[in-house]
């Protein structure tokens, strides 16, 4: 395992600026977690930390087991469900568009996709549509469906999907839920009239210069240029993962990008320069009893939470076959970190954050 402490305290005690507002002691504290994470099995992992003027990029361990070389601070990784925060913007700036109405049935944009016309948009957004779960069924399985040669539309997504019993009246409780945002996609190609793709470009991507940032089209398995291989502990061992299809997480998990590319669409994000402000607001207050596996709370989109230091954080987490990520931002500052395979033990979510956030 390689450990980049010393190296990383060499650089703040000889230039400060080269870390900005980032003390040596939020700089020891942040690659300790790091070592923890590899010590504790995984085979590297990398974050990124900025305040907006400056960066600093932290790493442990390797970006291949096969090799010895050491993880490139601009490396691309499979984000996950941090995907679906992007979604959820797109969907917000069709609402302040007043071309999508948050309380209105999913029925009025998809008619005859889903059943009944008591499921709105916000449930989606939010987890509380009671729409059964597709991913990790038998033909939803990313990485079985990339070796045998498969892709998924999103309305066999659903399909797989709706061929089980609802999981709760929509509106009546919250179940963190992948089918919710595969329909929102579909949702977002109906009301535009163009692709899921295409509206990520040019309402998000584009305006944000998030080059290393991309949604994989269907068949498209392998990673774009230098990246991070995800490793999964299989009944053969631990298995290169990475290659998986993109086409079954889609608008719920299939985006690749770097920690440079989403602080600044945190940044972003909370400034007002994606959502406006009355739906950021909308976006970003937790719910009444909706609290993720991370322990944040959920809102439209994303998570939030306050650490022990008072500081906010807002963002989401994303795990999908070899890879953990937990990216968002507080006022100040914004924090990404990644790590390939799963720990043995547990990271405790809360201290990472703090040790990377709190001033």
């Amino acid at each position: 395992m390689r450990s980049h402490v010393l190296a990383a305290i060499a650089v703040v005690a000889t230039s400060m600026a080269l870390v900005g507002c980032a003390t040596l002691q939020r700089t020891v504290e942040v690659q300790s977690d790091l070592d923890s994470l590899t010590k504790s099995g995984a085979v590297g992992s990398i974050a990124t930390l900025d305040d907006n003027s400056t960066t600093m990029v932290l790493t442990s361990g390797v970006p291949h087991q096969t090799n010895g070389d050491s993880i490139g601070p601009s490396y691309r990784v499979r984000i996950g469900s941090v995907t679906k925060t992007f979604t959820a913007a797109l969907v917000l700036q069709l609402v302040a568009q007043d071309k999508v109405d948050l309380d209105a049935p999913v029925e009025r944009y998809l008619p005859g996709l889903v059943p009944g016309d008591t499921i709105t948009v916000r449930h989606l957004l939010q987890h509380r549509s009671g729409l059964p779960e597709f991913a990790g069924e038998p033909d939803a399985d990313e990485w079985v469906a990339a070796n045998e040669n498969r892709t998924l539309t999103p309305a066999d997504a659903v399909a797989i999907a709706l061929s089980k019993p609802p999981q709760f009246e929509p509106g009546s409780a919250f179940r963190y839920t992948n089918t919710n945002y595969i329909v929102l996609g579909m949702l977002v190609e109906a009301v535009t009239g163009r692709s899921y793709a295409d509206e990520l470009s040019t309402r998000i991507l584009e305006p944000l210069e998030l080059e290393d940032t991309y949604l994989p089209p269907p068949g498209e398995r392998d990673i774009r240029g230098e990246h991070m291989t995800g490793y999964a502990d299989l009944s053969g061992g631990r298995t290169d993962v990475s290659r998986i299809e993109p086409s079954i997480p889609w608008s719920a998990g299939a985006l690749v990008s770097t920690g440079k590319d989403l602080n600044t669409f945190w940044r972003a994000l909370l400034s007002g320069r994606i959502v406006p402000e009355k739906q950021l607001t909308e976006m970003t207050a937790p719910q009444a009893g909706a609290t993720e596996a991370e322990g944040l709370g959920y809102g439209l989109g994303v998570g939030s939470t306050e650490l022990p230091c008072g500081v906010t954080y807002v963002g989401h987490s994303g795990g999908i076959y070899g890879y953990y990520t937990l990216s968002g931002a507080t006022e100040d500052r914004a924090y990404t970190v990644t790590l390939t395979s799963t720990p043995k033990e547990q990271p405790d979510i809360v201290a990472m954050l703090s040790h990377a956030l709190c001033p």
